[in-house]
């Protein structure tokens, strides 16, 4: 047996490999290459075939070639290279996507779209009891921050006591109206669900969101009539705050800073994460008095259950559309639609899959 062949066996290769005989005559390869420019080796090269060593390349584009043929012409080597067909060509926006940061924005936008799809094609009877509960959530951190605000007068520590609700709405997997924002739209958006199943989705939360909320806060009211008079104060803060251009950036900043949370929490698979983004977006939101159309019913619900409050249900009603209009200003023009921009590669490769999703 000749050497060429012991050194094919001892490296456990053989150097018939995928049909290609070694020449007569020819003399193998450097058993050893040194490292490429980007810091990537390839070792062994004797008895290995010159396809191994282009699948290498395609691995290591750094890789110098004229070291593992010393007698090859330079020139060669990049004629034959320059010659092949690249099938690893990536297009420009694949290319985009390879960093690691992009990647993180591609695997996010990916988990959003997954979720939307089923929450766009609930049944009817799961799409209202989880909007429900949505409802009955935000309550029960609208409970805690009445009551932080009777006890200690501040906004800011009621408002990080209103985080409960949004850390409810997390665990509990319900659903709020403002939530409706990134989510849907991007699922629209990847081909997976139509603006009509965002409409239902849309005013079916809001309608149940402040039903359920309506009667925990009567619930809330009953038990608690010490805080009538919090409640009072702080609903007349909002119906009667007027509609200026500055109560307006007020909705609009409220309805941006739920859908940040909601980024943040599809930018994490970490529940800890999530819980933080969930106590500093009720911190940012009810601490600094941004309007919210949800939460804000609820205090405003508060006070015309305790009674002996400055407005009515119908001045609710018109400052509930004001809210409305601002929040999904800022939800989908402010913080949405950037986020679109940004994930667009990814969401194309979504549109092919409108079928139908489980509900």
């Amino acid at each position: 047996m000749t050497g060429e062949h012991e050194t094919g066996r001892r490296h456990g290769a053989d150097p018939w490999v995928r049909g290609v005989a070694p020449s007569p005559g020819s003399r193998p390869l450097p058993s050893s290459a040194a490292p490429c420019r980007g810091g990537t080796s390839v070792t062994d090269l004797a008895p290995r075939p010159l396809r191994r060593l282009v699948l290498a390349t395609e691995a290591g584009p750094g890789l110098e070639l004229t070291r593992p043929f010393p007698d090859t012409p330079t020139a060669l080597l990049d004629d034959w290279f320059r010659a092949r067909p690249r099938s690893t060509a990536m297009e420009p926006d694949d290319q985009i996507m390879e960093g690691p940061g992009e990647r993180r924005v591609a695997e996010a936008a990916e988990r959003i779209v997954a979720e939307g799809r089923p929450r766009l094609h609930r049944t009817w009877a799961s799409l209202v009891a989880t909007a429900l509960l949505g409802g009955i959530d935000v309550s029960v951190g609208v409970m805690t921050l009445l009551f932080v605000k009777h006890e200690t007068g501040s906004d800011l520590l009621a408002g990080l006591a209103f985080s409960v609700g949004l850390i409810a709405l997390l665990l509990g997997h319900s659903e709020l109206f403002t939530e409706g924002f990134l989510v849907p739209v991007s699922t629209v958006i990847a081909g997976a669900a139509t603006w009509l199943d965002l409409l239902r989705l849309w005013v079916t939360v809001l309608v149940m969101n402040l039903v359920g909320g309506w009667a925990f806060m009567w619930i809330v009211m009953r038990a608690f009539p010490e805080l009538h008079a919090t409640a009072a104060e702080s609903g007349a803060r909002f119906v009667d705050g007027g509609y200026t251009l500055g109560t307006f950036c007020l909705t609009v900043l409220g309805g941006g800073v739920i859908t940040l949370m909601t980024r943040m929490h599809h930018g994490t698979e970490s529940m800890t994460g999530k819980i933080v983004a969930s106590v500093s977006a009720a911190f940012v939101l009810a601490g600094l008095g941004l309007w919210h159309s949800v939460l804000d019913s609820m205090i405003a619900f508060a006070g015309l259950h305790a009674g002996d409050t400055s407005y009515g249900y119908a001045d609710w009603l018109v400052w509930l559309a004001w809210a409305v209009l601002g929040n999904v200003v800022g939800g989908v023009l402010l913080t949405t639609a950037l986020r679109l921009v940004r994930s667009a590669p990814v969401l194309r490769e979504n549109e092919p899959a409108t079928g139908a999703a489980d509900t």
